[in-house]
């Protein structure tokens, strides 16, 4: 089985970032009820939401001494929000998959494959 990386992005118009804690329980349960599918299928690795990309912090030691900035990495429209690491068979076992996520937080899956060793 290959491991594959279900990310979930968002962007500053996504409707989820300004729902209240009641309107976004519905999409909370779920996503609770796909990861218990995941995990009763044996696909489950890992997973996990992000706290707001406000709270990134970003280190650079490609120099002579680190460079510890506030904030994302790079300025952008999209960020990742929430993440899973599955197993899957192939490719297009990841992809139903993701269409499961999508569905149920609502919001873009991106697929990708981790690299052998």
């Amino acid at each position: 089985m290959s491991q594959y990386l279900l990310s979930v992005h968002h962007t500053s118009d996504d409707p989820v970032l300004s729902m209240s804690p009641e309107e976004m329980q519905p999409m909370f349960e779920a996503v609770g009820a796909f990861n218990d599918r995941l995990m009763a299928e044996g696909a489950w690795v890992f997973a996990g939401g992000l706290h707001p990309i406000d709270s990134a912090t970003t280190v650079d030691a490609t120099g002579a001494e680190p460079v510890v900035t506030d904030g994302p990495f790079a300025e952008s429209k999209e960020w990742m929000g929430g993440f899973w690491i599955i197993e899957a068979a192939d490719l297009d076992a990841a992809l139903a998959w993701a269409v499961d996520g999508s569905r149920a937080c609502n919001g873009k899956v991106e697929v990708r494959p981790f690299q052998g060793e």
